[in-house]
């Protein structure tokens, strides 16, 4: 076999070189690491709460794994819709997120004219964690049971009140859930916020409130309220001794609130994948873990696929409480 020529080598040898140079850059220009700037996580409620102190635990460990800061931007108003509607709207390219609680379901549900769809204009990251409400009455109502308040509300013409922390959410929903299996004649109290709801319970203005156990813990402890029952299927570990809703007597019921992140539609899988590890990864370590067991909530694991399900079911439960009540959508 005859030798290449001189020249003919030399330019096999520069683009070997070419090649062996360009391919490692091209790799790395195509699967840059993500992330590789700051992520903005929308809280769509203000400062200084329960869901707020959470979301900025979640974003401090986040924040470790990732290699990037994970900044919180509280955008409260509109029962969460103002916050859900920026991210709704964002580039899908992981670097905005929503921090979600129950209410976004809730609030979808309840109101028909949101600018945004919850079920196509999210892309469903991770659920950190859920936990029941409590179904609890104000001492001045004199019931230690749902039997005792099926009692009550019997010798009451006008029927009993609930009280929320707002049209659309988890605490309006719930009550309405129970007014629908009960069959009690109850009466919605809408707050703005759950502080104003809790003050007028203690103080024997309203009788019933389905309250997240951050929201009452505190109180129950104290025995300013009368505890009912659990609204998940199972009981909780911190009440071992309260009976759930269908324990009490109402069956069916199986409410929890949760805490989760969302991103844009359209957002790469790969994106979705790596905030879903370092999403999990933070729940299932400390301070969020200890958190959520304080609080009455479990830590979640979920993949993007199985937070989707659980989603979408949840939206289709509360349509059909929506649809079954006597609620003026706007």
């Amino acid at each position: 076999m005859n030798p290449l020529p001189q020249a003919a080598r030399r330019r096999i040898l520069a683009l070997a070189a070419l090649a062996a140079f360009a391919m490692p850059c091209g790799s790395a220009l195509a699967q840059a690491a993500f992330p590789q700037r700051p992520i903005t996580l929308i809280v769509p409620f203000a400062a200084g709460g329960g869901t707020d102190s959470i979301a900025r635990d979640i974003a401090k460990v986040m924040s470790e794994k990732l290699g990037q800061p994970v900044i919180v931007d509280n955008r409260g108003g509109g029962g969460g819709s103002l916050g859900a509607n920026m991210v709704a709207k964002a580039k899908a390219d992981g670097y905005t997120l929503l921090f979600a609680t129950s209410t976004f379901a809730t609030n979808a549900a309840a109101e028909p004219k949101l600018p945004y769809n919850a079920s196509k204009d999210f892309a469903p990251v991770a659920m950190i964690g859920r936990g029941p409400l409590l179904a609890v009455a104000s001492p001045q109502l004199g019931v230690k049971s749902l039997a005792d308040v099926r009692r009550v509300a019997a010798t009451r013409s006008d029927g009993l009140n609930y009280c929320s922390a707002g049209v659309g959410s988890i605490n309006h929903l719930s009550g309405e859930m129970f007014r629908q299996r009960s069959g009690l004649a109850l009466t919605h109290v809408a707050y703005k916020g759950s502080g104003p709801a809790t003050l007028d319970l203690l103080a024997g203005r309203i009788d019933l409130f389905f309250a997240t156990v951050p929201t009452i813990l505190q109180h129950v402890r104290d025995g300013k309220v009368q505890t009912l029952a659990v609204t998940s299927a199972k009981r909780s570990p911190l009440f071992p001794d309260l009976p759930t809703m269908a324990e009490a007597g109402i069956s069916g019921f199986d409410i929890t609130t949760w805490w989760g992140v969302l991103a844009p539609a359209d957002t790469p899988a790969a994106v979705v994948d790596v905030l879903n590890r370092a999403v999990n990864t933070a729940a299932a370590e400390e301070p969020v873990k200890g958190r959520l067991l304080h609080e009455g909530a479990d830590p979640v694991r979920l993949t993007p696929a199985e937070f989707r399900t659980t989603l979408d079911n949840e939206l289709a439960l509360w349509k059909r409480v929506v649809q079954g009540s006597n609620m003026q959508l706007k």
